[in-house]
């Protein structure tokens, strides 16, 4: 191997000369701390979202349609009656501080809504276009505008809730309409490019349209936080006010932005004092504990100056690749630091370069094979589909290169440069744990075989658990304010994560039901004018007085209907038809355990009918969509209603506080129903909204990742036999892999932790980690079993020496991985203790099952008193 041309090469350019290898090491890492600076975190909603869904597609067009904006909520809980000076005064001076800040386009709260039923209005009054009353009027009865708020089917759970005690206050911002633009420039020259009908000119404009929606997006996002800090800073002034909570989906981004953020510092620094105490504690040299920090730190940097300079942004996902590497930069190191002190013990006068140059030649082919092999696990994550676990899966890819490149030359060289310091006494250490390991193998090997059985079967159960379902509320703490304004949003304001249903229209060409006869108006009605039918006879002539009251309410409504100038069509949705198919439907959405506040045309209808009774038909519907005033129609018809695409659109508040949500179960079984309900063909009802893309997104992972392992694996064994050129040591190698792998999943099946887009990589995690001990387990007893050819005396040469490596490394990354558990964001915590789990079970795996295996299946042939008696046989 020394001979080898690779080696030789290797040792002519950086082993010989380890101070200029240091230095140019050195530059590349000033060069990347000069990059730190432009590394961005992205956590906009876009950046979760499963590329390529066409529900993605429809959701953005649908946000266009209806003019969707961006909100942000707060909670006004005063301690005073809620309608009182003592709370509305400060409520307005909020709000309108709230106004002046940049990006809010509107705020509302109870102040500037209309009031119907305070005292009640008539039609005529809606549609005469004067302004309605509202709070600001001192004329007003409050006690009747706050029954109105907490029952009307507009404002109760909305606007205020119920009880009466508490309201919001929506902080409506502006359309990023440049954000959309760049996006549908950038999306329809990508989807050319996969066409491959793209030309070099269309080339530089998506080049040119991907450079210019980074900038954006990042400028975006900061301008965002910034607004919520805001925010933020104008609650604090009014405290003392009122019990104020800030939600909304603004918020949500700014703070996981910040807690990622926070984490990459505060626990990346924890996690590398932690580990220099333990390493310190294990070697007791300073050069020991130094040369793997050092290699951890620089493996980090260079990947962290990469990012930055490819303006390659991290997610709240992707993030967690810093926290990886150092375990994977670390296992290496620390491996390379073994083999040294190894070699070391047994010729301690020998020559130092040849000693270094030795210890490369023995570790490099099982870690490049580690290399690759973690590689193809972390290749798993990129076919996901979801960018943001693709980016952790080739973050990592590159990660590991930088990783070995830079352990294979900072390592080596730190040894040769570093200065002479006490003699060496490695065998007065003491008798390594990892010793008691092979013992328990060797004396307990049914025990062994007996507790992975149980183990398998405990796995196949929590796996047959595991759940492709979250509650969002459950990434943060209950200390959190994200987590206690979610919790009262759900409880009482209606919930909190939105779901569109879109109707459409039947054949526009259809006549209308009601209205089948409606001719243009000329001076005065026909005789098949249908307003001469039925109970809207009263009508038939303009100098007829009204059958009953509600005449009044339709003074000037009807002039409108066909005059010469304007040709207005009545819509099927305002039509007698379209409002009964509306209210069945509503109603039932409403009823569902899961849903908290339901909006939609039925609930315009309901105040209709609350001004008119309950007989109303399609003239008076068609009246409504014609006559409203632009300001009441804003309120009740325009987020409800599409006249361009014939639509009608529910919105929908889903309670994600509640135990019960199952979103891919929920909602299958809504639009069966709806269609059941409603009797429209099942195409023409759609859902849209966070809920149903976010649902994609789990229901991708079974279909991506949980069958994209078992691919994962077929690689994995083909490398084995690539290198342990044996079919049955493959096998045996895979085995501890497979039931690591399991383990893992099947604890958070166990555990109830679900399977989302934050604990999916867990798995690849696992099965990099794993392999990265069998490889070097079994690459080291094919070293040693030669010797003399005998099982129980190579395991245990095993378990002193490459077993101590692994052992290092897994008690440093388990203590300073423990450190995660502090975070206030909960997948940090899972992700710290899951990945604690599966560095225990990876070395676990691989100094008891592995070894047992290896002792039972005998791979490399017969011992030696065996084989010397068959040759004498």
């Amino acid at each position: 191997m020394r001979n080898h041309p690779l080696l030789r090469a290797y040792d002519t350019l950086v082993l010989r000369r380890p101070w200029i290898s240091l230095a140019l090491v050195a530059l590349v890492l000033v060069l990347s701390a000069s990059q730190l600076g432009k590394i961005k975190l992205d956590a906009s909603a876009d950046s979760l979202m499963l590329q390529g869904d066409p529900a993605l597609d429809f959701f953005r067009d649908v946000s266009a349609e209806y003019g969707a904006e961006d909100f942000l909520l707060l909670t006004w809980q005063p301690d005073a009656p809620l309608l009182s000076d003592a709370s509305l005064d400060p409520l307005k001076r909020m709000a309108d501080e709230l106004r002046t800040l940049p990006r809010v386009s509107s705020v509302v709260t109870v102040w500037d809504v209309p009031l119907l039923e305070s005292p009640p209005v008539s039609l005529s009054d809606i549609t005469s276009g004067d302004p309605l009353p509202s709070l600001n009027d001192p004329q007003v009865d409050r006690a009747m505008a706050l029954e109105e708020f907490t029952t009307s089917p507009i404002y109760a759970e909305l606007l205020a809730s119920r009880e009466g005690d508490l309201t919001a206050v929506q902080v409506n911002l502006q359309r990023d309409t440049r954000y959309f633009d760049l996006l549908q420039q950038r999306d329809a020259l990508r989807a050319k490019a996969e066409a491959g009908a793209l030309s070099a000119a269309e080339e530089a404009a998506l080049e040119a349209v991907e450079v210019a929606f980074k900038a954006h997006t990042a400028q975006a996002l900061e301008q965002q936080s910034q607004l919520v800090q805001s925010v933020r800073t104008i609650a604090d002034g009014y405290r003392q006010h009122a019990r104020i909570f800030v939600g909304g989906v603004p918020m949500i981004t700014a703070d996981m932005v910040s807690f990622v953020r926070s984490d990459l510092v505060l626990f990346g620094t924890a996690i590398l004092g932690v580990m220099l105490v333990v390493l310190a504690l294990i070697f007791r040299r300073v050069r020991w504990t130094v040369i793997p920090l050092a290699t951890c730190m620089a493996s980090v940097t260079v990947m962290l100056g990469l990012l930055g300079w490819l303006d390659w942004r991290m997610t709240v996902i992707s993030s967690n690749f810093v926290a990886v590497l150092l375990i994977i930069s670390l296992a290496i190191a620390i491996h390379l630091v073994v083999r040294y002190r190894e070699l070391h013990a047994e010729d301690p006068e020998g020559d130092l370069h040849d000693r270094v140059l030795q210890t490369v030649a023995l570790m490099a082919v099982p870690c490049v094979y580690t290399g690759i092999t973690t590689i193809v696990a972390f290749m798993s994550l990129v076919v996901s589909g979801i960018q943001p676990v693709i980016d952790f899966g080739w973050m990592m890819t590159v990660g590991i290169l930088v990783a070995l490149v830079l352990a294979f030359i900072m390592v080596p060289c730190l040894i040769e440069v570093w200065p002479k310091g006490r003699p060496f006494r490695f065998r007065q250490e003491g008798e390594p744990l990892t010793l008691h390991f092979a013992r328990a193998t060797e004396h307990f090997g049914k025990t062994i075989l007996v507790a992975t059985a149980i183990v398998v079967g405990l796995t196949v159960l929590g796996i047959s658990r595991l759940q492709v379902e979250n509650r969002f509320i459950d990434y943060f703490k209950e200390t959190t304010e994200i987590y206690q304004g979610m919790e009262l949003l759900d409880s009482r304001l209606g919930g909190t994560i939105p779901l569109d249903i879109i109707f459409s229209g039947p054949d526009a060409t259809a006549p209308l039901p009601g209205l089948e006869d409606m001719q243009p108006a000329a001076d005065a009605p026909a005789e098949d004018d249908p307003f001469l039918d039925g109970d809207t006879a009263q009508f038939a002539a303009a100098d007829e007085p009204a059958a009953d009251d509600w005449g009044d309410d339709f003074d000037g409504g009807f002039d409108e209907f066909g005059g010469s100038e304007d040709s207005f069509t009545p819509s099927y949705w305002f039509s007698l038809e379209g409002m009964r198919l509306l209210d069945a439907a509503h109603e039932h959405v409403d009823s569902q355990e899961e849903t908290g506040k339901v909006l939609s045309l039925s609930t315009t209808f309901s105040v209709v009918k609350d001004l008119l009774g309950d007989d109303i038909g399609s003239v008076e519907l068609a009246l409504v969509q014609k006559s409203l005033p632009a300001d009441v129609a804003e309120l009740m018809v325009d987020p409800y209603f599409s006249e361009d695409k014939e639509q009608a659109r529910i919105t929908v508040r889903v309670k994600e506080t509640s135990e019960q949500l199952r979103r891919d179960a929920f909602l299958s079984r809504l639009h069966n129903e709806l269609v059941e309900v409603t009797g429209l063909a099942p195409e023409r009802i759609r859902f849209t909204g966070m809920l149903v893309l976010y649902n994609n997104v789990l229901q991708s992972l079974f279909q991506s990742q949980i069958l994209t392992l078992g691919a994962v694996f077929i690689a994995i064994m083909l490398m084995f036999l690539l290198l342990f050129r044996s079919l049955s040591l493959a096998f045996i190698a895979l085995a501890p892999n497979i039931v690591a792998a399991g383990l893992v999943l099947g604890v958070m099946g166990l555990a109830g932790i679900p399977l989302d887009i934050m604990t999916i990589t867990i798995a690849a995690i696992v099965v990099g980690i794993g392999v990265d001990d069998c490889i070097h387990y079994v690459h080291r007893f094919q070293r040693e079993f030669p010797r003399d050819r005998n099982y129980v005396a190579a395991m245990y040469r095993c378990h002193g020496s490459i077993g101590r490596a692994m052992y290092y490394t897994t008690v440093t990354v388990v203590i300073g991985f423990s450190m995660l558990t502090l975070s206030n964001f909960n997948p940090s915590i899972y992700f710290g203790l899951l990945t604690v789990l599966a560095m225990a079970v990876a070395v676990i795996g691989a100094l008891l099952l592995l070894p047992r295996l290896i002792l039972l299946m005998r791979p490399l042939g017969p011992e030696a008193d065996a084989a010397s008696e068959a040759e004498a046989g």
